[in-house]
């Protein structure tokens, strides 16, 4: 049909959004073109992503009922989704286009520029810029604006701030030197191959009509090329265009639909709407139809439905409910059936995450049992999306996530991300562990089983500070044949990946060295299942890739490097989903629609995400550009939201909290709520997920209190454990009984147990080698504190405190000299049979006094026993070595203690060092107390089956090595 000037009137429809829009295009065209299935076959429908095109074959098979001949379905590709161009749009009768240049091969050639621009970068730090640049050249690049254009801004680029200059002269700098190298290469960028291939068909279709039916369907792009090739199909002889949610007059007023335009000059793009429109779910139709030559009135109402479909008053309270701010005041005019949401549309608000995941689940499991109904979850959030997967699998409901699993997550990258993460912290012993249990490497098998059990052997033996540099260091710290064993196993292919890597100073020698390190590490199984593929089909490509062959990469900076590169990369399994669920993002899920949509993750911040911003384009660049501000990105947002709302059933989901804070409920939602006066809540829903992981009858656990046999009980422990049985009898049970001790961390830091360890030693050597002299134990400490294996954080925090304490043992040693006592043996161990147990106990230092009595030193590195818990028997040792004393139990002593004393040498009472006698009173007296409190101990929990109540004197059990084995949380102050 033509106009009055003779050009042909456009044939545009909408569907709105209460419809199934694949179901309601497949019934027009099987209404107008069923009859003959070779006009079918002629026929072709151009659709927006290669999920459309497969969501719209599935709505022909199930319209069809027993067949047809399809049309041929072409996606235009999106390229967020990483979608090319359909291959038909590129016929190979024409002079061909010059080929596009690989996506990572453009990336490193930018962050070489950017890189030679500023010496001082980064070769990450670069890579991001270059990521960011390569968005803004394809925006650019997309609404067809030219280097000249930009330049043309200089004297309006002078008014911007300091570091927009900046980045304004590094883009002309870009823009002068990128042409000459495609031109170089014989490529040009994918984005503008696109636009030349889009162009090229609108000409062609213009000046030849293809032979059969035309249509575009659900294309909301507003890019200048795809909306010059709607503009030619629209007024092809047999061409329509047909668009999702176009809001209609009667929903949104010519008023509002004329406010899009208010700071539009003539002729100029859709840029920047006045006030909130940018963000409008509208906005971007407008501008597509503008830029089509195509006016709202000319747009006419598809007349199918299809199947399914929700009433028709749904598309008006939706698109009601998305109104611009500016003309709310118009819902207190609406009558109560235009606000009401109806009963398909459920709301449902969880506790945290967690807790949403588990809701949408059931409800996704809930629809599975209803025969042929499909659901959708559709979010932004890919977090919530694996957390809904998750919990599927485990009712053996298997779903792929359209967004994939990131590569960086997948076992053959994390395998090779942990290789040079180990290399670059020269193999310490948390690295180098969690290379070697990497599920890839040591074989499979037998082989697998034995290879983890020498690692899991290592694991074990490294325990505690980090020991010195390199997989040498790692030698040194073993001191057992057995452990020296294992480490030859798992050091021979960790130190042949290692020389491999070695020298390996550019990004294709880095990627060349690291595909056959996995090799060693890993075999062929590296390369294996989708993961394995597409980490191949990435290092390949570094490998051969002319930048990455200059592109330098210091060692400190490889492992960030490659997971820069790795980012935006997917790995989607190619088959294996269920057939009637789908885990689906916004760009995914558009032009899709299930029985039961679950709109998930509505939370401002996620949906909609943050508008962003362009590190590169100034708002006021790209304002006098004429591209689409930031903020239509919310309106994308609200467009998606729109469409997938008028699905039978939907529900709507949020978590009230994140793992950091409260959340904000979604400006989505709450204009929801505000236009139908509170949405209806899915109660049961809410309550069901809550009870997923309830037990039907809690049963915390009691104090536990064991009694084993006394013949199971020891007849012999060291005064140290005395203690620990008189404050904490479950805990002495755990660790003399059980055999069960804590694992000292790897790496763990050097503290007060070390510290004190090291210490002990060192006023050993001073007594046993040099005799207690007084000038040698000063250089003794300096010589320890110099020593490798000490951190220098360490050193200049314990340096000055040791040296305090050092210097306040001598002052004592000196005045104690003077009285006739002196240093005469250190770390003497010794033993004794008292109350029918054989108490062992090794004394840090002994003197001897005038008169021939003994004095008892135990030293403290950090802070000695309270005074109350001395006096209440909870602080024993020197009363029991005392004990063995008097026994003889110290070879070479023969004779009672006439002293007992702490030696602290950490601050106290505005200094360093304390010295505080055990007992106040006769020391004898004390020994012999200690001795009667011991056999009642000894008589009831070692000799008798008194039971091993957990936290006995809990005042006085201030460790918690052993509060997870006794359920502590469960019972700890609950009461009876």
């Amino acid at each position: 049909m033509s106009e009055a000037d003779g050009t042909t009137r456009p044939t545009v429809f909408s569907i709105p959004p209460h419809r199934s829009f694949v179901d309601a295009l497949v019934a027009g065209l099987l209404d107008k073109y069923g009859s003959d299935p070779l006009a079918m076959a002629r026929g072709r429908i151009l659709v927006p992503t290669n999920r459309a095109a497969r969501s719209l074959r599935d709505a022909f098979v199930r319209a069809a009922g027993e067949g047809c001949l399809l049309p041929r379905l072409v996606p235009i590709g999106d390229a967020e989704l990483g979608d090319r161009l359909g291959l038909a749009l590129d016929p190979i009768d024409e002079a061909p286009l010059p080929p596009s240049i690989d996506p990572e091969e453009r990336l490193l050639v930018l962050a070489r520029l950017l890189r030679g621009s500023d010496a001082r970068g980064s070769a990450v730090s670069a890579m991001r810029e270059a990521r960011d640049l390569a968005r803004a050249l394809d925006q650019l690049t997309i609404e067809e604006k030219t280097p000249e254009e930009l330049r043309a801004l200089a004297p309006e680029a002078g008014e911007l701030q300091a570091h927009w200059q900046h980045l304004y002269a590094k883009l002309g700098l870009v823009f002068s030197e990128w042409p000459t190298i495609l031109e170089e290469r014989g490529a040009i960028d994918l984005a503008e191959r696109r636009n030349r291939l889009l162009h090229r068909l609108a000409k062609r279709w213009q000046e030849a009509p293809p032979d059969g039916f035309t249509v575009a369907a659900g294309i909301t792009t507003t890019a200048p090329a795809v909306a010059h090739l709607l503009k030619v199909i629209a007024r092809l002889p047999e061409g329509m265009v047909v668009l999702p949610a176009l809001a209609r007059e009667r929903e949104m007023p010519d008023e509002e639909w004329k406010a899009f335009a208010e700071v539009r000059g003539e002729g100029e793009a859709l840029a920047e709407p006045s006030g909130t429109m940018l963000s409008h779910p509208q906005y971007h139709l407008r501008l597509l139809l503008d830029r089509m030559s195509v006016a709202r009135g000319e747009v006419q109402d598809w007349r199918r439905r299809g199947e399914p479909a929700a009433a028709p008053e749904r598309s008006r309270v939706i698109t009601h409910a998305m109104t611009a701010a500016r003309y709310t005041d118009k819902w207190q005019e609406l009558m109560p059936v235009e606000r009401r949401l109806g009963g398909g549309i459920r709301a449902a608000e969880f506790s945290d995450p967690a807790a949403e995941a588990a809701g949408i689940a059931l409800a996704l499991r809930r629809a599975l049992e209803e025969p042929g109904k499909t659901a959708a979850l559709v979010t932004p959030d890919r977090g919530l999306a694996r957390r809904v997967g998750a919990i599927l699998t485990r009712w053996g409901i298997a779903v792929d996530d359209s967004a994939g699993q990131p590569l960086d997550q997948s076992p053959p990258a994390t395998l090779l991300l942990l290789l040079l993460a180990a290399m670059e912290e020269d193999w310490a012993p948390v690295a180098m562990l969690a290379l070697a249990k990497h599920p890839l490497v040591g074989g499979k098998g037998p082989e697998r089983g034995d290879w983890l059990r020498q690692v899991r052997r290592l694991d074990l033996a490294l325990r505690g500070p980090r020991p010195g540099p390199g997989l040498e260091g790692l030698s040194k710290r073993l001191e057992r044949e057995e452990q020296r064993a294992a480490f030859a196993l798992v050091r021979a292919p960790l130190e042949a990946a290692a020389e491999v890597l070695e020298g390996a100073n550019t990004l294709a020698a880095l990627a060349r060295a690291l595909h056959e390190a996995l090799e060693i590490l890993a075999g062929e199984r590296a390369w294996t299942g989708a993961a394995g593929r597409e980490l191949s089909a990435l290092v390949e490509t570094l490998e051969t890739s002319a930048a990455a062959a200059s592109f330098e990469v210091p060692p400190e900076e490889r492992q960030a490097l490659l997971r820069s590169l790795m980012a935006g990369r997917s790995v989607r399994q190619p088959y294996g989903g269920h057939p009637r669920v789908q885990l689906l993002g916004l760009l995914e899920a558009r032009l899709l629609q299930s029985d039961l949509m679950i709109l998930g993750g509505l939370n401002e911040g996620s949906w909609p995400a943050d508008s962003g911003s362009d590190p590169w384009l100034a708002p006021r660049l790209r304002r006098l550009l004429g591209l689409p501000g930031l903020d239509s990105r919310i309106g994308l947002a609200a467009h998606d939201f729109m469409s997938a709302l008028g699905a039978p059933e939907v529900l709507l989901t949020r978590a009230l909290r994140d793992a950091r804070s409260p959340t904000i409920a979604s400006r989505f939602w709450l204009r929801l709520e505000a236009i139908s006066g509170g949405m209806k809540r899915d109660d049961d829903l809410q309550r069901l997920a809550l009870a997923l992981d309830r037990p039907e009858e809690v049963r915390p656990a009691g104090q536990p209190m064991p009694a084993p046999p006394a013949d199971k009980r020891p007849k012999a422990l060291p005064v140290t454990a005395v203690e620990r049985l008189k404050a904490d009898p479950y805990a002495f049970y755990a660790q003399r009984i059980l055999r069960l001790r804590s694992l000292e961390p790897l790496e763990s830091q050097k503290l007060a147990a070390w510290q004190g360890t090291r210490v002990h030693a060192l006023l050993e050597a001073w007594i046993v080698r040099d005799d207690a002299d007084p000038d040698a134990l000063m250089p003794a400490l300096e010589e320890m504190l110099g020593a490798d294996d000490i951190h220098p954080m360490l050193r200049a925090l314990w340096g000055p405190r040791l040296r305090e304490g050092v210097a306040f043992i001598l002052e004592e040693v000196e005045k104690d000299r003077a009285s006739g006592r002196v240093p005469w043996k250190a770390e003497l161990k010794g033993k004794a049979m008292i109350a029918g147990i054989m108490l062992d106990g090794t004394a840090d230092r002994i003197d001897r006094c005038k008169g021939g009595g003994l004095a008892i030193v135990d030293y403290k590195t950090g802070s000695s026993p309270q005074r109350k818990a001395v006096d209440a028997g909870f602080a024993m040792q020197l009363g029991l070595l005392g004990l063995i004393a008097r026994e003889g139990g110290f070879e070479g002593a023969g004779t009672s203690p006439v002293a007992l004393e702490y030696w602290k040498m950490a601050k106290s009472r505005g200094g360093y060092g304390e010295r505080m006698a055990a007992t106040k009173g006769d020391v004898s007296d004390y020994v012999a107390e200690t001795g009667a409190k011991f056999a009642e101990l000894a008589r009831d929990y070692l000799l008798g089956t008194e039971p091993f109540v957990a936290k006995l004197n809990p005042a006085f059990a201030p460790y918690g090595d052993y509060d997870q084995l006794m359920r502590l949380e469960e019972w700890y102050g609950r009461g009876a």
